[in-house]
């Protein structure tokens, strides 16, 4: 065997780097005492055909060069130390280790417990070391090619607070598609097609957020109950793209088709934000496999418990909490951000259990370095970051109090919106905050309405369908007894669990997710669509599906009449919204008149035509208001700096199960067009009804409206009704209110 050239190579960058000349190594391990590079002739090799001493060590940097060496070729590590667990040491040199830089990886896990870094049927567990090999079953790093021709490709840089964007699942978008050819369904090829393209600027979304497409693997107690990680919330590779979604191979090439997505999609104008999961890694507890981090520097990588280092500290849920107190770690998070912002050019980042990412020893931090470093970044702090403003962790929920520029996922939108539409009581107040962009929780530190992400359903939990009709969670598929998942769903099923034919409880769930959708796209901050609920998609109640790689989650692209419906209305919505910016702007209301005028640029008013009161905002039988928007305000300027003008609308909700009529509100002589009943299938009407202001809108129950004011000054609009009258809202309880559909 013709013996390998290495030369001393360099500690940065650290990976594997393609030169032109040969390929340069380099590993961090600080407490390592040997480490080895391997490398594989092919993907099924079962053991390497070089073993190559890593000698050179700068600063904690283990590198190597190897000038005979190029693009493609399959590798991984060995590293030597002590087997120490209850220290926190787990080096174990029989394990081959992925490169933690590795910008492609290839092959799965096949699960046997030599993946282990401990004898398993040992009754002391973790602390007796396995000494078998396990390179025959575990996947490979693979040393990439990173030119790519990216035809001029210019970001869309799309303003968050006019961005719509769409959660979906590589995979699961178009693996039923007949549109796309069958070999690219369930690919990123797919997702950039010119089906998928057409389909999205047709829907009016700006952006689409990935559900996790950094490399992950199925974790052993999913495969051998016949699943997978079908999320893919179980990260082992933060600089490669997971290789399943490729059309194209597995060598390298899902590196440029991830490529050629994001420049199909950014011609189109339609941005990419990443969902990724820093906040722990697929090795699990101190009895999962040792795969990578683990074995080359457990105590750098990880947060162990500081008066027993054998166990991981979690605040994940997941059994391990990655160490951003680290430099090191942390220097690898921000490494893989810059990466895939400039190699990859992604416009942004949706954090998953963001407050783990910025705990210290005494819990959440605002002044954490991982928040710092961002914010002096040149890179980062130019792209969209979106915080799951929550872990599992004590203070753990963090809604509202993350700093600039940050945005958050709005839970409390979600939960005000859920709440609100089923009847239940006191929830008028907040859905005031959470229809004007959520100033209680964003204003006070100087963010915008866009620091809100509002949703009312996202991959985790129910669908929309399925929202209103399941009360209960019902995830036996996945093999845990039901007891996965939350049990808080804030959901109705408006009569009947799951599938009915009384067309009056149809009639009912289809008006419900009418009034959903309107309410999240005439909200102020940044709305966001789950995949599929555009036209109804279920998961058959499944409020965690994230083992479920089937039909469950993926889209069902055969439509029926009702779907389509449904779909048409979504679309008109998305782009009503994208006309009139008076529901997107960038600045929270005032609520007040605006200084230098004598306009106010949001009111309320009860169903009797008078402004609201505070008695009615406090009571918790309250459930029907009405939200006049000013058009015509002169805070809200263009680039030049020319306001931005509107019509002014009124928007009616009424989650009350009776009809309200409600006065319109203004001084005489002013004329309203009714545009959107959500009592009507389609939405939008075909011919706009006309209403005088004074007169009664019929506001039917579980039911809003949208008038825009067709002829008046709009300063008329923005008064009590002339002919206001007294108003009473019956003393029922949320079960009263449901009970009465009946």
């Amino acid at each position: 065997m013709t013996p390998v050239r290495t030369w001393l190579g360099y500690p940065y960058p650290l990976g594997a780097t393609w030169m032109g000349n040969g390929v340069n190594f380099a590993i961090f391990s600080e407490h390592a005492t040997g480490i080895e590079l391997c490398l594989f002739d092919n993907i099924e090799a079962t053991e390497e055909n070089f073993r190559i001493p890593v000698t050179e060590r700068t600063d904690q940097i283990w590198h190597v060069f190897l000038p005979d060496v190029g693009p493609g070729q399959l590798y991984g590590f060995r590293v030597a130390g002590p087997y120490d667990p209850e220290h926190g040491m787990r080096f174990n040199s029989s394990k081959l280790l992925l490169d933690p830089y590795a910008k492609a990886i290839a092959g799965e896990v096949i699960w046997a417990d030599e993946m282990f870094g401990y004898a398993v049927s040992d009754k002391k567990e973790d602390l007796t070391q396995d000494f078998r090999d396990d390179a025959w079953g575990v996947p490979k790093s693979v040393v990439i090619e990173t030119g790519f021709d990216w035809q001029g490709d210019r970001r869309p840089g799309v303003p968050l607070h006019t961005s719509v964007i769409y959660e979906v699942h590589v995979q699961g978008f178009s693996k039923l598609w007949q549109e796309v050819p069958e070999q690219l369904r369930g690919t990123y090829a797919a997702l950039g097609s010119p089906a998928a393209i057409d389909y999205l600027k047709k829907l009016g979304v700006t952006a689409v957020d990935l559900l996790p497409v950094h490399a992950h693997i199925d974790d052993k107690i999913l495969v051998d109950r016949g699943l997978t990680n079908y999320w893919g919330y179980n990260t082992i590779g933060f600089f490669a793209p997971h290789a399943q979604y490729s059309s194209s191979g597995q060598t390298g090439a899902q590196v440029s088709e991830f490529k050629s997505m994001v420049r199909n999609l950014h011609a189109a104008g339609i941005e990419v934000i990443l969902d990724v999961v820093y906040n722990h890694t697929a090795e699990g507890n101190h009895l999962g496999p040792t795969l990578c981090f683990r074995g080359i520097d457990n105590l750098a990588y990880y947060r162990v418990h500081t008066e027993n280092p054998r166990l991981y500290v979690d605040f994940t849920g997941t059994g391990n909490t990655f160490n951003l107190l680290h430099p090191h770690t942390l220097q690898l998070v921000m490494d893989s951000l810059r990466y895939w912002v400039l190699e990859m050019h992604v416009d942004g980042f949706r954090f998953d259990l963001a407050v783990s990412l910025t705990r210290n020893h005494g819990g959440f931090n605002k002044l954490h370095p991982f928040f710092e470093i961002i914010q002096q970044d040149p890179v980062l702090s130019r792209v969209k970051l979106i915080a799951e403003p929550w872990d599992v962790g004590v203070g753990g929920y963090q809604v509202g109090n993350f700093p600039a520029p940050w945005s958050e996922w709005n839970g409390k939108y979600r939960d005000a919106a859920r709440g609100f539409w089923k009847g239940d009581e006191g929830r008028i107040g907040e859905m005031g905050y959470r229809l004007t962009g959520s100033p209680d929780l964003y204003q006070h530190n100087g963010r915008r309405p866009s620091a809100g992400i509002n949703f009312v359903t996202s991959h985790d939990g129910l669908t929309l369908n399925d929202l209103v009709s399941y009360n209960e969670k019902h995830n036996e598929l996945n093999g845990d007894g039901n007891n996965d998942g939350d049990n808080n769903n804030l959901s109705w099923n408006c009569g009947v669990e799951g599938p009915t034919d009384d067309p009056q409880i149809n009639a009912l769930r289809e008006r419900q997710r009418r009034n959903f959708l309107t309410t999240l796209f005439l909200s102020q901050g940044v709305p966001m669509l789950l995949g599929g609920d555009e036209w109804g998609r279920t998961q058959k109640g499944i409020n965690n599906a994230y083992c479920q790689d089937n039909e469950i989650s993926w889209f069902d692209w055969r439509h029926d009449e009702k779907q389509n419906q449904f779909l048409e209305f979504t679309r008109k919505l998305i782009w009503f919204r994208e006309a009139h910016p008076v529901f997107r702007r960038p600045k929270f209301f005032q609520g007040r008149r605006i200084r230098g005028s004598e306009i106010r640029d949001v009111m309320w008013f009860n169903p009797g035509g008078s402004e609201m009161s505070d008695k009615e905002w406090a009571s918790p039988f309250v459930r029907c208001v009405g939200m006049l928007l000013s058009g015509d305000t002169v805070d809200v300027v263009n680039f030049e700096g020319e306001p931005i003008r509107d019509d002014t609308f009124l928007l009616l909700i009424n989650a009350h199960n009776e009809a309200i009529p409600f006065v319109l509100p203004g001084q005489e002589n002013l004329e309203w067009a009714l545009i959107l009943d959500t009592m009507d299938p389609n939405g939008f009407l075909a011919e706009p009804g006309k209403f005088a202001s004074g007169e009664d809108v019929d506001l039917r129950g579980r039911a809003c409206c949208l008038l825009q004011l067709v002829r008046g000054a709009q300063a008329q609009a923005r008064a009590e009704s002339w002919k206001k009258r007294p108003v009473e809202f019956p003393p029922l309880s949320a079960e009263e209110e449901r009970a009465r559909r009946k």
